[in-house]
């Protein structure tokens, strides 16, 4: 196996593990995450159907944004 794949790997864990301490000690304060204005929400009787297209839309700005910085920092 490539040994770069392996930096990928790490850098990948990394992420989750910081996105795991982010949801558990700020997650009660990000409620309003998949609520944004724009967000497609049908409610009836028997169901619903929820799409945080908004919210999908400012998660991949920001992943881009990251994504952005971590390559011309460290590529």
């Amino acid at each position: 196996m490539n040994p770069g794949v392996g930096k990928y790997l790490i850098g990948i864990g990394i992420i989750v593990v910081l996105a795991g301490v982010v949801v558990y000690f700020f997650g009660d304060k990000l409620n309003w995450l998949g609520r944004l204005p724009g967000d497609i929400r049908i409610e009836g009787k028997n169901g619903g159907f929820y799409f945080p297209i908004v919210t999908c839309i400012v998660v991949s700005i920001l992943l881009n944004l990251i994504v952005v910085l971590i390559r011309k920092f460290f590529g």
